[in-house]
């Protein structure tokens, strides 16, 4: 992190650690000082961390640096939200903050409620966000002096969804990005904090012109396999995007669905939505069936699917098999009828991120309403059933390699959201027809035939 920064203009240098913990970013970047990387004759350094059990250690961390370089460390015990919040909007009574030509951060993670005093003082300074580590990142940004330089660690997760837009808008607004590290890997970097999602270091310049963006990724944290590749900001976010995607592309190759003309359909334009799955199993515990009785209707789990078939019911499996039709039920059940399903949750280091398959309602004999779990996404008009070629099309372009990259440069999560897959662009409604006739006539195709087969699609 501390190797992003360059040397800036002037012999001026006070560095921003927000969360400081104890120490270590700092450290690293004093590090280059001494290393003669920089060439700073003074150094001041404002060390934010509101624990102040750590306080000890973080004074331990700098004082050897003291010894040997012209820095001045100072320790802020308070509430940098609160502290920074009130600077920036010139509260009479506020701890005035300086300009910085540096911040280096590793903020915390935790959702802001809605309701939260944060919430109000940050709408104060500009700042619309859900979560302390956009407003630690936003809030430094803001105390930065032009072409001030920002290098933070944070989840991936502020790149897509509609809960980050104003967070993008408003570093986009502000900063050019400069550098990105995508560690791709979600279970070796971050081994000891089970993290469900990839973490990105993202370099920003205050007020800097906006041009190529490099992008490094590596495995882990060892950067043995470290590759560098540079990308005009096009590629990083599409032009006149009205959600403001981040993406961040793992090759310099664009693409099947990059650079095809012809996959330029919303789902709207297909006549078709996705949905979450609207059966929360456990609250409607009371109406769950482990196995299909009188009165019931199927209840469908991602454990229901393997490949384009439907196994179902399962005596084996953990979960319900069925679920009461009643009067407290009938809102979250769809008509039997063909529906393409993607799982809502990949496993760590999954191959895939996207995995489709098609619910074929001859395996539901003399039922006539089906169940959706909640762990599933479900492709649909207007909650009845697609046509069989339609439901097999989608369910074959999901499954494809370009989709799966695709989908991968903008989400770093776990989980697949309804919402990223309604933002994503299809082939024609006619073209997913014709690749779903292909793909019922030849039933379980491997994935190389899958993406010749769009290839052709498309060429």
């Amino acid at each position: 992190m501390a190797s992003l920064f360059t040397q800036t203009s002037g012999d001026y240098c006070r560095l921003l650690d927000a969360g400081a913990g104890i120490g270590s970013l700092s450290a690293a970047f004093l590090e280059r000082q001494v290393c003669g990387e920089f060439k700073y004759p003074h150094i001041e350094i404002d060390l934010f961390e509101i624990d102040e059990r750590l306080h000890p250690y973080l004074r331990q961390t700098l004082a050897g640096y003291r010894q040997i370089l012209n820095v001045v460390p100072t320790i802020q015990g308070g509430d940098f939200i609160k502290t920074a919040a009130h600077s920036l909007c010139g509260n009479l009574f506020a701890n005035p903050l300086p300009q910085y030509t540096h911040a280096l951060l590793n903020p915390p993670y935790k959702k802001i409620r809605s309701n939260s005093p944060y919430r109000a003082l940050l709408r104060q300074a500009g700042i619309e966000t859900v979560n302390l580590y956009p407003a630690f990142v936003a809030l430094a940004l803001s105390l930065l002096g032009q072409s001030g330089q920002l290098v933070a660690i944070i989840p991936r997760s502020f790149c897509n969804g509609p809960y980050y837009r104003a967070f993008r808008q408003f570093i986009l607004e502000h900063a050019a990005i400069r550098r990105i590290h995508l560690f791709a890997s979600r279970n070796k970097a971050f081994k000891d904090d089970n993290v469900l999602q990839e973490n990105v270091i993202i370099m920003l310049e205050r007020g800097g012109q906006q041009g190529e963006v490099t992008v490094t990724t590596s495995t882990d944290d060892n950067f043995s396999d470290l590759t560098t590749n540079t990308y005009p900001f096009a590629r990083i976010v599409f032009p006149n995007d009205p959600e403001r995607f981040i993406h961040v592309p793992t090759s310099p190759e664009h693409n099947t669905i990059e650079t095809s003309g012809s996959i330029c359909s919303s789902l709207a334009d297909l006549g078709v939505t996705v949905s979450t799955g609207p059966v929360v199993d456990f609250r409607l515990k009371e109406h769950l069936r482990s196995m299909p009785a009188k009165g019931t209707v199927p209840l469908l789990y991602p454990a229901h699917f393997t490949g384009q078939d439907t196994d179902w019911p399962q005596s084996d499996l953990k979960k319900p098999n069925a679920i009461m039709h009643n009067a407290e039920t009938q809102k979250w059940l769809y008509p039997t009828g063909f529906y393409c399903v993607v799982r809502r949750f990949s496993t760590k280091e999954e191959r895939r991120r996207i995995v489709a398959s098609v619910v074929q309602p001859d395996r539901f004999p003399g039922a006539v309403l089906l169940g959706f779990e909640n762990h599933l996404n479900v492709f649909h008009a207007e909650k009845q059933g697609l046509p069989k070629e339609l439901a097999y099309g989608l369910a074959t372009f999901l499954n494809t390699t370009a989709f799966d990259k695709n989908f991968r440069r903008f989400s770093g999560h776990t989980q697949v959201n309804a919402t990223d897959l309604r933002l994503m662009k299809y082939p024609s409604r006619k073209a997913l027809v014709a690749l779903g006739e292909w793909a019922i006539h030849a039933q379980e195709p491997t994935q190389t035939l899958i993406d010749e087969q769009l290839e052709r699609l498309i060429a």
